[in-house]
């Protein structure tokens, strides 16, 4: 079985929607302000955005704040061609902790993981229902240690789900990773160095190349 390219995918959409003069409601699930910065320049030129931040994985109320913030600047000073207004969800670290009691000790990227990544594009379907939006996707497809596949099934689950349209991504694709990079210092965004959880926080990942934001999103 050939593996989808959600790139190619993403790319047709926004073709057929230039050809037809359209500019759709994307709700766009953001998980940190680095990883944010390159979907926001992409998907801007294409879309009005509702820039959602949920992200109960972080545990600890101190960092959670520190990138809302992060995340608010970043939208009012990058240039976009359409307009972009950030949406803060609920911050309920509880429940993700309930959610995963059990699998508190899994590898990185494994069960505890899945089970985040739903629990985010869950809320996030739900909340392009009710701000009307016509798609909806996330950031965290920029990473390089993120199972892009993963996350476009957990999103299209979702999606069908509320009835709305997930709209597919592969954000490291065409250079996309390397370019939330350069606007990551082009605006000094805090680029933390794990995912939030505070089982991350434990393990020791160490930095990539030195440039951990997007690694650990």
């Amino acid at each position: 079985m050939n593996q989808r390219n959600y790139q190619k995918e993403l790319e047709g959409i926004l073709a057929e929607m230039e050809q037809k003069g359209d500019v759709p409601r994307l709700l766009l699930h953001s998980c940190c302000a680095p990883c944010s910065s390159y979907c926001l320049e992409y998907l801007s030129g294409h879309f009005h955005i509702i820039d959602f931040y949920y992200n109960p994985n972080i545990t600890e109320k101190t960092e959670y704040e520190h990138r809302v913030r992060e995340m608010e600047r970043l939208i009012r000073e990058q240039p976009h061609r359409f307009e972009v207004i950030f949406k803060e969800g609920t911050y309920e670290p509880e429940r993700f902790l309930e959610a995963v009691k059990g699998y508190e000790m899994c590898r990185e990227g494994g069960e505890r993981c899945r089970i985040c990544f739903r629990m985010r594009l869950m809320e996030a379907a739900e909340a392009a229902v009710r701000e009307k939006c016509d798609f909806f996707t996330t950031t965290l497809t920029i990473s390089p240690l993120k199972d892009a596949r993963l996350l476009n099934e957990i999103g299209e689950k979702c999606g069908k789900e509320y009835g709305v349209r997930w709209l597919p991504t592969d954000f490291k694709k065409r250079g996309g990773y390397q370019r939330s990079i350069v606007l990551s210092r082009e605006y000094d965004l805090y680029r933390q160095n794990y995912c939030g959880c505070v089982f991350s926080k434990r393990r020791d990942y160490g930095r990539l190349n030195g440039n951990s934001a997007q690694e650990r999103r």
